[in-house]
């Protein structure tokens, strides 16, 4: 009889517990008012500029100058169409290597030009490389240095460059884009600036190639080693790499030799096998040598792989890649063939695996590195 009053006491304490324990609804918060939108940023105002088109004084890099085009920044002529493998015809239309070279005191530089293309990049390639232009200059000694790149969003680019330059007149190269073509360019200076275009130097070095030599995976045109090259010898280059499609193919071969190069550089075996390389090497080579008999040539073995260290089995296809190229190299001096000159690929971005971007294609860093190990074997060539 006495438990249940104790009992009732109990469970009310619980409940009174419970009900302090339950919160109340809060109190309604006031609407805040809608914020007001920012007003649009007013777009920087073009400043005045007077417009120079390339085409009227030529870039370099542009071989085939008395043949009829389809495009005039294409990298090979019309009559190429049908003759060289379909995929090299259309990737000779990007204007890989070009660079035009011109003179102003102007402050600031812009460029206005149409892309062939609307892919503007590739995922492993940023716009800059793939569509953009690449500024350098040279400075109080001589050297040339970067200056700047714009950044492309669309096929139709009209953009400033680089604005706030020191004053004095100077010479600047301005480099096409690498896997797009151009339809038009134009450069802008400040309105009544001093401009002058500069004329395409003669005998260039010819690289003939594979995507590496395109430029895959530069951040920006300047950066292919073949442009490196251009600077460190200031002379001008003619880049004839196929992305995917540098196989020695004679059809190819009859353009190549067709320039009158300071030096040639064949550089196709990252996109052959050993029994391709014993079959079109020797062949190639003489045919440039017929219709050049002192010209200088370089052969080049395929960078290795910067995980080959961890592939076997692609650690031994390069081996047999370079013996095979060794072997031709060997067999064309015994017959005779003069002014060749060879690189070997173990070393070519580096042997730290940080040269490229996908274990294949070089960086930046891998571009400057294969720009090191060309030079000492271009400069013998040169005889410089």
């Amino acid at each position: 009889m006495k438990v249940r009053p104790l009992l009732s006491l109990a469970w009310l304490g619980f409940v009174a517990t419970l009900s302090a324990q339950t919160p109340t609804s809060p109190a309604p918060t006031p609407t805040a008012p809608a914020a007001t939108p920012a007003p649009a940023a007013t777009p920087k105002p073009e400043p005045a500029l007077d417009w120079h088109d390339v085409t009227s004084w030529g870039v370099e890099g542009r071989e085939f100058n008395d043949a009829k085009r389809l495009r005039w920044f294409d990298r090979l002529p019309a009559d190429a169409e049908g003759k060289v493998p379909g995929p090299v015809w259309g990737l000779s239309r990007d204007s890989a290597g070009m660079a035009a070279h011109f003179k102003t005191d102007s402050q600031l530089i812009w460029v206005r030009y149409k892309l062939r293309s609307e892919r503007i990049a590739m995922p492993h390639m940023p716009a800059t490389g793939v569509s953009g232009i690449d500024l350098y200059a040279r400075d109080q000694s001589g050297r040339w240095r970067w200056v700047s790149v714009n950044k492309p969003e669309k096929q139709d680019v009209r953009q400033e460059l680089i604005a706030g330059l020191a004053p004095g007149s100077r010479e600047y190269t301005a480099y096409l884009p690498l896997f797009n073509g151009i339809e038009s360019l134009e450069i802008g200076v400040a309105a009544g600036a001093k401009f002058e275009g500069v004329a395409p130097r003669q005998k260039p070095i010819v690289f003939y190639g594979t995507s590496i030599t395109h430029g895959a995976c530069a951040s920006r045109p300047g950066m292919v080693h073949t442009a490196i090259l251009g600077r460190r010898f200031d002379l001008p280059v003619v880049n004839l790499g196929f992305s995917g499609n540098g196989r020695m193919e004679s059809t190819v071969g009859e353009y190549v030799a067709q320039i009158d190069a300071a030096v040639f550089v064949i550089d196709c075996l990252p996109n052959m096998g050993p029994a391709q390389v014993r079959e079109r090497c020797g062949p190639l080579v003489k045919q440039i040598r017929a219709a050049h008999p002192e010209t200088p040539i370089v052969l080049v073995e395929d960078r290795r792989f910067a995980n080959t260290w961890i592939r076997p089995e692609r650690q031994k296809f390069h081996t047999e890649n370079h013996a095979a190229l060794a072997k031709t190299f060997a067999e064309l001096q015994t017959e005779g063939v003069q002014n060749l000159y060879y690189i070997d690929g173990d070393h070519l971005i580096g042997d730290d695996a940080d040269g490229s971007t996908d274990g294949s294609h070089p960086n930046d860093l891998g571009f400057s590195r294969q720009a090191d190990i060309f030079e000492p074997v271009l400069k013998k060539a040169l005889g410089r």
